[in-house]
């Protein structure tokens, strides 16, 4: 599991800009994140500059991978595939599609 991981993310982060935007992006969501709850946990911290942080993060994040044209490929978004197919118990290629009605229209 943890190879098909690694094989998604190397094929969803080839390109330059991609890479680098998420270069930078990574430790400012990291910090942004760390200090939002240490401001709630009642650390002397801003949270409106982590929070500042942690939403310019997000932006480099969308911004690269809509450069990359694979906006679909985001963490977030294969997360949220990898818990739906793991509940249904269903692969990617195995969608199983309703049968829909169909009757022949008037001759």
């Amino acid at each position: 599991m943890l190879q098909k991981l690694l094989k998604i993310i190397k094929n969803t982060h080839r390109h330059p800009v991609n890479q680098a935007l998420h270069s930078v992006g990574a430790p400012f969501y990291a910090l942004g994140i760390a200090m939002s709850v240490g401001h709630l946990a009642g650390m002397p911290t801003s949270i409106v500059a982590g929070s500042a942080m942690l939403f310019a993060a997000i932006a480099m994040f969308v911004l690269g991978h809509n450069i990359e044209g694979n906006l679909r490929s985001m963490a977030p978004v294969l997360f949220f595939q990898f818990v739906r197919a793991s509940i249904s118990g269903r692969r990617r290629g195995d969608r199983r599609r309703r049968k829909v009605a169909r009757y022949p229209l008037a001759k």
